[in-house]
């Protein structure tokens, strides 16, 4: 039941984001990207998403340009 509850807020989500303004950004992009990957029927899904939302990138940036956690990385989509 749980689990059940969890997918009908993922798909009052996806309703509202459906409904809303403007093109969608690069978390949104990510998100439809992490839903793909629950569909393949692969296993470490967990490990699956979190990449998607993740920066592969492996050299630091020289200096920070916001201050807080965006949710996915800007560069993936």
């Amino acid at each position: 039941m749980e689990n059940r509850a969890k997918l009908i807020d993922l798909g009052a989500f996806l309703d509202r984001m459906e409904r809303a303004d403007g093109a969608e950004d690069f978390r949104m992009k990510a998100f439809r990207v992490a839903l793909a990957e629950l569909s393949k029927g692969r296993p470490h899904n967990a490990k699956a998403v979190l990449l998607t939302f993740s920066d592969p990138t492996t050299e630091p940036i020289p200096a920070a340009t916001i201050k807080a956690a965006s949710g996915a990385w800007p560069g993936a989509n």
